[in-house]
């Protein structure tokens, strides 16, 4: 007999070789029903493999993360199986399951694959689905593997062979098909009874440049008809609210190939948005007892190299900067905080002056790939919203809770109510990939938990996502589409103040050294206002938005009533603008609503004898006839409901 933990709690005791499948049945022929992978002893398993040994089993339906893994990749297989039959001679290399759905890359040699070719393909993969074939894994030895692929004359798949030890080698078969693969697959075929061929894409053989180019296909999969009826629906809601489109059709941005690419060119419009995003955090952290700050664009390569980051990141920083004199380098900054770190060291300091907060809106510059920018979520300069807190051991935990304070006010303004915070600790099993003793690193990861569970936040624990120099806890945001994203971080470091030998004098008299918290509750100004955009689908919250009102003039004769409205409006601190143009007031509120201006305020004849304005607002509710006074107070009242005091 063998005892199985499950996640409750619940031990239960079968004889060996059960199976996932079977304890699921125990339990209840629902769940059985339901269960489309399994993973034990946090290993992935196949939900009908042999259970030998005492452990802990979780089973996962498709409402888990790891269930949709699991339908993705054996959606790859069937994709692959399908692409196969119908193009005869092509080299399959890996085909793994992503975020939403699952791609495979694919040497088609001689034949070519476009978008008219999808539906022929999704009918082929559907006809195989039908089959209710059982996905069977096997292991097979390094040399009867090398044999079957140089049989098929994929020298994809014998690299990938060769790179592996024997006797961890496995395939997966179902129907006709066979394929390399590590495991994790739903039980059969059958489950899945919808998918769609998303789009094709060129990806170099392991994502190198100077190796064969390969088309990788992208699909996707569900257990029902009418969830990717949903999906599909979905998507397209997200390409009417892209902010690429909505930021060129509400003039808040460009991007110029003079310029360069990933450097973003923040219009009028755009910039003023920026400004009153960046003066609402400033008032914010006036409150909160920081000091603005201001480091340049550039720092001496030694500076990075000292922080780590030249190790870490060099590859991704563009070239040095070589000066005349001899030996002399610069680097465009990759980071604010070992700027701030000095700025910490340019004089003593007393215990008795920490916590030291220093805030700054610095812009950094990374050399992002060219085929990985997308508008202004990926970018090569950008602004975060930096903050380095520096203080003694004995104030972390205060320190800790009030940025998540600030964190949580600074989302709630902008309308993102939905998240999950993520704390994010060391991979303990892989050392090398982070700086700084294990014993600051525990204590480093207990402070953030503390925190955590004291502000009673939503949160989950991912090992092996720290930053190299510290744990973090980043705020994990579903928006309107219910797409997640991180927005916010924080994080505790005990290596950079001892990288840089930070200290400060304690009540013994004696040097100490501070501990560091790295916080920005945007990220980047470029990325949050993209994703913003997207969650608002440009409808920002009044306090926000470009432009509060547009007053429209019923015809030439009513501009001059329309102007000192307008005056009247500025020295009540309502942003508006008066549309002259020779249209109909038709036209002008259809163009107004396209712009997302929150309110439309028409003046004629009757408005101008009763010195009033007709309030319309976006969307079309008809707000009636008003006094400027009161529109104003109607106003105010709006923005004091989103927008509270800190």
């Amino acid at each position: 007999m063998i005892k199985i933990t499950l996640p409750d709690g619940t031990v239960k005791e079968y004889k060996k070789g059960i199976t996932p499948i079977d304890v699921a049945k125990s339990i209840s022929e629902g769940l059985a029903r339901n269960v489309i992978s399994a993973k034990f002893n946090d290993t992935v398993v196949e939900t009908v493999s042999s259970l030998n040994e005492d452990g802990k089993l979780v089973l996962y339906t498709w409402s888990n993360t790891e269930g949709k893994k699991a339908f993705w990749h054996s959606s790859s297989h069937i994709i692959a199986q399908a692409l196969e039959e119908l193009y005869p001679g092509i080299k399959l290399t890996i085909g793994p399951a992503i975020e939403n759905g699952f791609y495979y890359d694919v040497d088609f040699g001689e034949h070519a694959i476009s978008e008219k070719d999808f539906p022929a393909i999704e009918k082929k993969a559907l006809e195989i689905a039908r089959g209710k074939h059982n996905f069977k894994m096997r292991s097979v030895s390094k040399k009867d593997a090398l044999k079957f692929y140089k049989e098929q004359h994929n020298e994809y798949k014998v690299e990938l062979i060769e790179n592996l030890d024997d006797g961890t080698i496995t395939f997966c078969d179902h129907d006709t098909f066979t394929d390399l693969c590590r495991g994790g697959h739903i039980p059969n075929t059958g489950i899945v009874k919808a998918i769609k061929i998303m789009n094709v894409a060129g990806a170099y053989w392991r994502g190198d440049e100077n190796k064969t180019q390969l088309t990788r296909v992208y699909g996707i999969s569900f257990p029902k008809q009418k969830e990717l009826t949903e999906y599909l629906e979905l998507l397209e809601e997200a390409r009417k609210r892209d902010h690429r489109k909505l930021g060129k059709e509400l003039e808040l941005f460009t991007f110029s190939q003079k310029v360069g690419q990933g450097l973003p060119l923040w219009l009028p419009k755009g910039a003023a948005l920026r400004e009153r995003l960046e003066n609402f955090l400033k008032n914010a952290q006036k409150k909160a007892g920081y000091e603005m700050v201001i480091t340049p664009h550039i720092g001496q390569k030694e500076l990075y190299v000292t922080s780590g980051h030249y190790d870490k990141y060099g590859e991704d920083s563009f070239q040095p900067i070589h000066t005349p004199k001899e030996d002399e380098e610069f680097l465009l900054k990759p980071m604010n905080c070992p700027h701030h770190c000095e700025i910490f060291n340019s004089r003593p300091l007393s215990y008795r002056e920490l916590p030291k907060r220093f805030a700054e809106f610095g812009t950094v510059y990374r050399y992002e790939q060219s085929g990985e920018l997308h508008g202004l979520t990926r970018v090569r300069g950008f602004t975060q919203d930096d903050a380095h807190i520096f203080c003694t051991p004995d104030q972390l935990h205060q320190e800790f809770i009030n940025v998540i304070d600030l964190s949580l006010y600074v989302l709630g303004s902008l309308g993102f109510e939905n998240f999950v915070a993520q704390v994010s600790l060391r991979d303990p099993e892989k050392p090398e990939k982070y700086i700084g003793s294990i014993e600051n690193w525990e204590k480093a990861e207990k402070a953030i938990l503390n925190a955590a569970e004291e502000r009673n936040l939503n949160f989950v624990v991912e090992k092996g996502e720290a930053a190299f120099y510290g744990p973090k806890l980043d705020f994990m945001v579903k928006d309107a589409l219910g797409r997640n994203w991180q927005l916010g971080t924080i994080q505790v470091d005990y290596n950079l103040p001892e990288r840089f030998d930070l200290t400060y004098k304690g009540s013994d008299n004696e040097e100490h050294r501070p501990v560091m918290i790295h916080r920005a509750p945007f990220g980047s100004m470029e990325r949050f206002v993209a994703l913003l955009l997207e969650h608002t689908g440009g409808n920002f919250p009044l306090w926000l938005t470009p432009d509060q009102a547009i007053l429209l003039p019923v015809s030439e004769k009513h501009e001059k009533y329309a102007e000192k409205v307008l005056n009247s409006l500025e020295n009540h601190e309502i942003r508006a603008l008066v549309d002259v143009r020779n249209e109909t007031v038709g036209k002008k509120i259809r163009e107004a609503e396209m712009n997302k201006i929150p309110f439309m305020l028409i003046v004629g004849e009757n408005e101008e004898a009763q010195n009033t304005i007709s309030v319309r607002k976006h969307g079309g509710e008809d707000l009636g006839t008003l006094s400027v006074k009161e529109f104003a107070n109607l106003v105010e009242k709006e923005i004091s409901s989103t927008l509270k005091s800190f």
